[in-house]
């Protein structure tokens, strides 16, 4: 766990700032006394600061952009789950794969 404050002294990233992130829930602090990042939440929250400083990103589009790095990292965990329940599991992943791929194909069918 990171010190809130250390981490402001650290990165630069203005206290006010981390605190409305955390409101709008695009990070999540632990409070013990004092606000406390994981590892996973500060590099959350230099990866938003790049987003806004260096691309230029508005909120809304942040809010999209974490929502998918969620999404991705919820799939990654669901298919090492998978992994693990070894071939019982995988005819599931692989008929899953196939339906996602029709749709992912049929959606591209739909571009103007």
């Amino acid at each position: 766990m990171i010190d809130l404050d250390d981490f402001v002294q650290r990165t630069g990233i203005a206290r006010k700032v981390l605190t409305t992130w955390i409101e709008r829930e695009w990070l999540v602090a632990e409070h013990s006394g004092t606000l406390q990042l994981s590892e996973m939440d500060a590099a959350r929250a230099r990866l938003i600061h790049q987003l806004e400083g260096d691309f230029g990103i508005n909120d809304e589009g942040i809010e999209i952009v974490l929502h998918l790095l969620d999404q991705i990292h919820g799939l990654r965990r669901a298919l090492e789950t998978t992994q693990r329940a070894g071939p019982a599991g995988q005819g599931r992943v692989t008929r899953r794969g196939s339906r996602l791929r029709r749709r992912y194909y049929r959606l591209g069918k739909r571009r103007p």
